[in-house]
C-alpha cells in the first residue's frame, strides 16, 4: 500500500444513512457449485427486494471477472484473491457500508476465504449472511447450462470446482437452500423471511 495517502472520512455517518434509507447494510453471500442456482436466485432476490423499495445491488462472480477481477485466473491463489477483493475492498468497504443490501453470487469454494470475508464484515460492524446454495454434483452436472462440467470432464478446463478442484461446503451457514428440493420462489422467500425475522428489513 502507498504511504503518501490519507483516508478522508465523510460527513455522513452510517447511522444517518441507515435512518434515511430505512434499512441497514448487509451482505448476503451465496456460495455453491457452478449450476447450483446462485445467480438465478440472486437475480430473483434482487428484483424482489427492489419491489419492496429496498436499496439493493447484486454482484455476480462471472460479471466481476469482466472488470475488477479480469486479471485473475481460476487457480487456488487467484480464487483466494478474487474473494479477498470482493469481500474486503468492494463489499465491506463500499456497498454494504453505504447501507446497501448486497447480494453476491460466487462459487467461493474455500472455507478460509469465506471466513476472511466474514471477519472483515464483523470487524466493520456489517452483517454477513452466508447462504449455502446446495445441489448434489450429479444434479448440477445434469443441469450444466454453460457446458462447463462436460468440458471439465473432458479435460478442457483445469481446476474446475467439483471436478478437478475442491468445494468446501459451509459448516454453519445462516441459510441452507437445497435447489433440487426448492424452486426459485421458495428460495427467495426463505432468504426474505430470514431478513425480516432478523430485522434487516421491515
Amino acid at each position: 500500500m502507498a504511504t503518501n495517502i490519507t483516508f478522508h472520512p465523510g460527513s455522513v455517518t452510517a447511522a444517518e444513512r441507515s435512518e434515511f434509507l430505512k434499512q441497514k447494510g448487509v451482505t448476503i453471500w451465496l456460495t455453491g457449485l457452478s449450476a447450483s442456482g446462485k445467480s438465478t436466485i440472486a437475480c430473483a432476490l434482487e428484483q424482489h427486494l427492489l419491489h419492496l423499495h429496498k436499496y439493493v445491488y447484486r454482484l455476480d462472480g462471472d460479471n466481476v471477472r469482466f472488470g475488477l477481477n479480469k486479471d485473475l485466473g481460476f487457480d487456488e491463489k487467484s480464487r483466494n484473491e478474487n474473494i479477498r477483493r470482493i469481500g474486503e475492498d468492494v463489499l465491506a468497504g463500499l456497498f454494504a457500508d453505504s447501507a446497501c443490501i448486497v447480494i453476491t453470487a460466487f462459487i467461493s469454494p474455500y472455507l478460509v476465504d469465506r471466513k476472511v470475508a466474514r471477519d472483515v464484515h464483523v470487524k466493520a460492524g456489517i452483517p454477513f449472511i452466508e447462504v449455502f446454495v446446495d445441489a448434489p454434483l450429479h444434479v448440477v452436472e445434469a443441469r450444466d447450462p454453460k457446458g462447463l462440467y462436460k468440458k471439465a470432464r473432458a479435460g478442457e478446463i483445469k481446476d474446475f470446482t467439483g471436478v478437478s478442484a475442491a468445494y468446501e461446503a459451509p459448516e454453519n451457514p445462516e441459510i441452507h437452500i437445497k435447489t433440487h428440493e426448492m424452486d426459485v420462489a421458495e428460495s427467495v422467500r426463505a432468504i426474505t423471511d430470514y431478513l425480516l425475522a432478523n430485522n434487516y428489513i421491515s
